[in-house]
């Protein structure tokens, strides 16, 4: 039996879904886990999910760069996002920036980003805002977590379809 992604805070039971989306809000890949999971270990999981199809061949898995908050400004995403030849547009944390500052040299180089693509990183909280439109999922009646994934995913195609369709 799969555990129901529900997580004990003050307020209750809760789940926290984990998103990548585009430049124009639309969800490009979600995970669910207990509300009180933390955003930074779900980044490689989240980003492994991203899939573009082309026209031909195999689905794109590699975006040109990577925006998001402080909260991903971690060794280990950072390193993910090297390897990967992906621009890492995250900020780095100021106890980071100090730790580095402390070792001096050996500390290594200070992490730059562009100020220009980090301002769109509002896209993803605007893409869950507009998944929560629908009240079970800003609610999250559903008792099961295969239940809210699906009306995460249902959503997440209405989102699609509508773009489309304005695209047209």
């Amino acid at each position: 039996m799969k555990a129901a992604l529900l997580g004990r805070s003050r307020g209750g039971l809760t789940s926290k879904i984990h998103l990548a989306a585009d430049r124009r809000c639309r969800p490009m890949a979600l995970l669910l886990t207990a509300g009180q999971a933390a955003d930074s270990p779900q980044f490689i999981p989240v980003l492994s999910k991203v899939r573009v199809r082309l026209p031909v061949g195999r689905p794109r898995t590699r975006p040109a760069a990577v925006a998001g908050d402080k909260a991903y400004s971690s060794r280990a995403n950072r390193a993910h996002l090297r390897k990967r030849r992906i621009k890492a547009v995250i900020p780095e944390k100021k106890d980071q920036a100090a730790n580095r500052r402390k070792k001096g040299s050996r500390g290594g180089r200070p992490v730059t980003h562009n100020a220009d693509l980090y301002r769109d990183r509002n896209t993803v909280e605007r893409a869950i805002n507009r998944l929560k439109d629908w009240r079970g999922i800003a609610t999250r009646y559903d008792k099961t977590s295969e239940s809210y994934l699906a009306g995460l995913h249902l959503r997440a195609a209405t989102i699609w379809i509508s773009s489309l369709l304005k695209a047209n």
